[in-house]
């Protein structure tokens, strides 16, 4: 037994998010209340500390770091051994020793810290009402971020030099602001200007009291966060939201609204446990939650919905205005509708001068724009919908390294790619939609970025199967060895990756359209998954879809391919009484010709033929919306419908059990949907019991599965998966049924989530 007296030296690495986040000054510290010598500096890889002492107290030291972290740092692993003794006496915090290239975790961008937040409402502090606070704990990481190493000349703070006082605090080991890269005040940092709609600079003594004035006053505020604009108005004033909806260009889609604290989000919305700790997390994202009736916002806020898209303030700056202004803010991406959200000083005013009124400005430059993420809880788990600002770019961790640093580019929609490196899989930021050229510039740009900050020079790349995508051309053209990886088949993977087990599994995969292996759209598929292998198992009977894309945004042609195959002698007369304003004689050509009408087994499809045919929506302005409708009326029929599908006739399938692949045959749901109709019952109810019966008919095809293959784990993942109803109860049906349910929280369900699945794909392949 080591004698506790005697003394002992140990070097200890530290790796994970520990670089910029305080733990030098953490470890000086520790190191100092022990009693203890040595130094600790940063390197290319982490942190490396020594420390020598009695054996006792050292034993201490080590105990206390992983149980006292702070707040921002993340530790992946504590490497110590042996030393051998030195002689110098105190501790000491070392410069950085210079070296080629490296590698070390990033903090992503943390929301404004309890003890800035005293400061900046402390009349007698020197930061009073300073919209820019931060410190180690807390403020912008990766949007700021130019290069690597993290220190203050590589991020966009190098052109605010510090003031004596901020560089004292800089330089003081025992102050949480001790490198704390965008440290500032009022007297060396950023400030804030108030520019016209026009770019016209405005004269304010006080540009927050201004720009709160105008909101009140029912005008469109541009506002530069962390990641990029923000488009402001008061959420309870309909005019305002109407004409921002105008300018805008969406027409419908939900606007998420910024409101001042946890309690004025508790008298919006419902708020549980789960959602509450989402809200007042360091990530702050927008959390989905249920509206309470009558809540005062306009009512264009989310049309046709009974949610609302919440968030707190996450920056100094947020906290500022909505105190000034006393109002729930709109805060939406500052964009017009598709396009990336606008960051870059010199593209602010061109691309927002037609929809802002006032723009709210600061001279801290934006290094890579992240829009808010996205986050919604079901069954008491997070689940990602929008994965940026406050979670990238944290990783997933590998059981082992890859042999290589690889590169996955994601599929169109959604858009992400995904470095793969050491046992990291590091997700990048949403970008958008690639059929925009803009996002398609941003991917080009963040993947560049991203491999200069993690030294990560791919020497192998993966890409959807889809060989028209843009993300796949981008892969191409790189000239590196290339794997296609299977649209369903990633999304498995990633949900896999996320669990950290790769062990066989079933994995229900719904979305809206995928290429299958075969060459057709899939996206109703159960996979029978092992590792790079896999096969069908199960699927919906494929429908057609008549004018292709045209027939993802207009539903009511959907719902008449559907009931054309569910009734093919009076499918028309019946579509030409639902539809009277619609060709419906020429889809029926179309489909008997086979004119631009693929064969889809998406679920998402599927979704969209019920609500057309219940009289939900015929034609939708985003995406998803006809299902997201269907799915918020049957809630409305049946509020406890999240919990219990008891009381709820459940719509019949007709599914072929075959000896290769089980066939989900819908064509019973669609004549029951239409008897439905004609007998009187509302749209909502309609859906109560479209939902039903498709987890019933899932639940009992992954019994059956199950039995056939002796696996009990299943996968739930897709863009369809974020169906609440849907996800909920057939959750809840193979739980009761001792399953192993895995459903992705780190990385969004939908096709966020795709890269992450491609680099697994490429991890499998080398390991």
């Amino acid at each position: 037994m080591t004698d506790p007296t005697s003394h002992i030296r140990r070097r200890c690495r530290l790796k994970g998010v520990v670089q910029g986040v305080g733990m030098r000054p953490f470890l000086y510290r520790l190191a100092v209340d022990q009693g203890l010598s040595g130094f600790v500096y940063n390197d290319g890889r982490g942190v490396v500390v020594e420390v020598q002492g009695p054996a006792a107290a050292v034993d201490r030291f080590l105990a206390r770091i992983p149980a006292e972290l702070p707040p921002a740092a993340r530790l992946d692993a504590l490497e110590v051994r042996e030393a051998a003794p030195g002689g110098e006496e105190g501790f000491r915090i070392l410069a950085s020793p210079e070296e080629g290239a490296r590698f070390t975790r990033i903090s992503p961008d943390r929301a404004t810290c309890p003890d800035c937040l005293a400061e900046l409402a402390d009349p007698a502090d020197r930061r009073y009402r300073y919209p820019f606070t931060n410190c180690t704990h807390c403020g912008p990481r990766l949007t700021i971020i130019r290069d690597v190493p993290y220190d203050r000349p590589r991020t966009t703070m190098a052109g605010f030099p510090l003031c004596p006082e901020c560089r004292r605090e800089y330089d003081d080991p025992r102050d949480r602001r001790f490198h704390a890269q965008p440290n500032a005040c009022p007297v060396c940092g950023p400030k804030l200007y108030l520019l016209d709609s026009n770019g016209a600079p405005l004269a304010s003594d006080d540009p927050l009291r201004d720009a709160a004035e105008a909101l009140r006053r029912g005008r469109i505020v541009a506002v530069k966060g962390l990641g990029g604009m923000h488009l402001a108005c008061d959420a309870a004033n309909p005019e305002a939201v109407a004409r921002l909806r105008s300018r805008k260009v969406r027409e419908e889609k939900p606007f998420a609204l910024m409101v001042r604290d946890l309690d004025r989000a508790r008298a919006l919305a419902r708020v549980s446990p789960e959602e509450a700790a989402l809200l007042e997390s360091p990530a702050r994202p927008i959390v989905i939650l249920d509206a309470r009736p009558g809540a005062p916002v306009a009512p264009d806020i989310s049309p046709g919905l009974d949610t609302l898209g919440l968030l707190l303030p996450y920056t100094p700056l947020h906290h500022l205005l909505l105190d000034a202004c006393g109002l729930d803010l709109v805060m939406t991406s500052g964009n017009r509708s598709e396009e990336p959200i606008a960051f870059r000083d010199e593209e602010i005013v061109p691309r927002l001068r037609d929809i802002a009124d006032l723009f709210l400005l600061h001279d801290r430059p934006i290094h890579l724009r992240a829009d808010d993420s996205v986050v919604r809880v079901v069954r008491g788990q997070a689940m990602m919908l929008r994965r940026s600002r406050g979670y990238v770019p944290d990783p997933i961790r590998l059981p082992r390294p890859f042999t290589h640093p690889v590169l996955a580019c994601g599929a169109e929609l959604k858009s992400t790619f995904c470095l793969g490196r050491d046992d990291y899989l590091i997700l990048s930021h949403h970008l958008g939609d690639l059929e925009n050229l803009a996002v398609l510039e941003a991917f080009e740009q963040g993947i560049e970025h991203f491999q200069r900050l993690f030294y990560a020079d791919p020497r192998e790349l993966a890409c959807d199967l889809h060989p028209d995508y843009l993300s796949s051309q981008y892969a191409r053209h790189r000239g590196l060895p290339l794997t296609a990886v299977q649209h369903h088949h990633a999304h498995a993977l990633a949900a896999l990756a996320e669990s950290g087990d790769f062990s066989p599994a079933l994995a229900w995969t719904l979305d809206g359209v995928g290429l299958g292996t075969d060459g057709t759209l899939w996206g109703g598929e159960c996979l029978y998954v092992d590792g790079l292998d896999f096969r069908v198992l199960a699927r919906l009977r494929p429908l057609p879809l008549p004018g292709g894309e045209k027939a993802l945004r207009e539903p009511w042609r959907l719902g008449v391919s559907a009931l054309l195959a569910a009734n093919s002698v009076e499918g028309e007369r019946v579509a030409s009484g639902l539809f009277p304003d619609r060709p419906v004689a020429l889809v029926r050509q179309m489909l008997e010709k086979g004119i631009n009408s693929p064969l889809s087994t998406g679920a998402g499809r599927l979704f969209d033929a019920v609500a057309a045919l219940a009289g939900v929506r015929e034609e939708i302005a985003y995406e998803g919306q006809a299902a997201i409708l269907l799915e918020a009326l049957a809630l409305r029929e049946r509020p406890d419908l999240l919990e219990t599908l008891e009381g709820v006739p459940a719509y019949e399938w007709a599914t072929e059990s075959g000896e290769e692949v089980a066939l989900l045959g819908w064509e019973t749901i669609i004549r029951s949907v239409l008897r439905d109709r004609r007998a009187g019952l509302s749209p909502g109810e309609i859906g109560a019991r479209f939902h039903a019966g498709l987890v019933q008919e899932l639940a009992r095809v992954t019994r059956r599965l199950r039995g056939r293959t002796g696996l009990n784990r299943v996968i739930l993942t897709g863009g369809v998966f974020q169906n609440r109803v849907l996800l909920a109860n057939l959750w809840r049906e193979l739980d009761a049924e001792g399953m192993d349910v895995i459903v992705p929280s780190a990385a969004p369900v939908n096709d966020g989530g795709i890269a992450l699945g491609q680099a697994a794909a490429l991890w499998l392949k080398n390991r």
